[in-house]
């Protein structure tokens, strides 16, 4: 082999070895909360929506794997609720990140819950939610921005053999409390970087 196949068999070397070094990707979790606000028909004695009540509650949960807006991403939710402010619902499970569309994923979750109401006592059930909407990824920080579409059913396992469909949205948490934090900075006067020079 001569001078100039030597060459260019390090230069292609050099190439493939930067290449691969510059090619590594790095996945970093991405967390969100949100309101979820909406109507849940709910029933007992496994009867499907008896009456139709006011859903509100917390959601929350982290995706593991995601380096990019079409990657898939899995990681635990964790969520507590109340159906017509007369019972508390807390649950976690594993959400599962479908990239279906670039801007408009899907999140399908899954788990089980507890159930307080004072006539039942604390119950146990298992809950399905499908989300629709709003969540791309950060890459400049770990948490992410969702607004979208939530639909949940949930199946109680307990005495009173409760069931219930929610049906509502899901507000990014952090987005609603930015009109407050403007008001508590233009109260406070801003910050140091913001005042003018003397």
């Amino acid at each position: 082999m001569g001078r100039a196949g030597r060459r260019a068999l390090v230069g292609g070397a050099v190439l493939v070895g930067c290449l691969a070094v510059g090619a590594e990707a790095q996945a970093e979790p991405q967390g969100t909360v949100g309101l979820t606000i909406g109507a849940a028909g709910r029933g007992l004695d496994r009867k499907i929506w008896d009456q139709t009540v006011f859903h509100l509650g917390l959601r929350g949960d982290v995706l593991f794997g995601r380096s990019k807006v079409t990657d898939f991403g899995v990681g635990p939710y964790a969520e507590v609720m109340t159906h017509a402010f007369d019972e508390v619902q807390f649950g976690a499970g594993v959400s599962t990140l479908f990239p279906v569309l670039q801007a408009l994923p899907l999140v399908v979750s899954v788990g089980g819950y507890g159930r307080y109401a004072p006539m039942q006592g604390l119950e146990p059930g298992v809950a399905g939610a499908l989300f629709w909407g709003s969540r791309s990824y950060n890459f400049h920080a770990s948490y992410v921005m969702a607004f979208g579409l939530l639909a949940q059913f949930r199946y109680g396992l307990g005495p009173s053999r409760e069931t219930s469909i929610v049906i509502g949205a899901q507000l990014d948490l952090v987005a609603l409390s930015l009109p407050f934090q403007l008001l508590f900075n233009a109260i406070r006067g801003g910050s140091r970087d913001t005042r003018p020079v003397r």
